[in-house]
């Protein structure tokens, strides 16, 4: 049986558990040309979420791809493929790990810039983000465990703040 979807305040360690997590990350990844984002919700300050950390590790081009995968299986790190999305390689996590979703991404790949516009745009915007911690709120008790269910019901929301951010100058 699936965990519930659970919600909670914004927690200022998630920042440090990220950076702690990133500076593992670079060390396993040293020589690679590589940078590591923190990502999602717990990215933005004040934000509601799921206390799971989401990261990017962008390397520059898809010739780096195969070795920062090779790497990332090393240091405990299981390669689950793109799971439908093109330019995004999702890895589960080592046991043990503090709770985080890891996804390796081409600088120049839609999926990278589609996670940074949407935490940018909840970043410079409180308003938008309390309007997306009330939707998650509300999703996580209609849904209860179903987490499939619940992360395509915020879709819409994604999709709209995606769009307009690509509407702008």
């Amino acid at each position: 049986m699936q965990e519930p979807v659970v919600i909670v305040d914004h927690d200022p360690t998630w920042r440090v558990t990220f950076e702690a997590l990133r500076d593992l990350i670079l060390s396993g990844l040293r020589g690679l040309p590589v940078a590591v984002e923190h990502v999602g919700s717990t990215a933005v300050p004040d934000l509601a979420a799921k206390p799971i950390i989401d990261m990017d590790v962008v390397v520059p081009t898809v010739a780096h791809v195969a070795e920062a995968i090779r790497r990332l299986q090393t240091m405990g790190y299981v390669h689950e493929g793109d799971l439908g999305i093109t330019g995004r390689e999702a890895f589960r996590t080592p046991q043990g790990d503090p709770k985080h979703h890891l996804y390796l991404c081409i600088a120049d790949s839609s999926a990278l810039r589609a996670h940074r516009t949407f935490r940018d745009r909840l970043r410079d915007d409180p308003s938008l983000a309390r309007r997306y911690a009330d939707l998650k709120r509300r999703l996580a008790v209609e849904h209860g465990a179903d987490r499939a269910s619940y992360t395509e019901s915020k879709s819409t929301f994604i999709r709209d703040v995606l769009d307009a951010g690509e509407s702008e100058p």
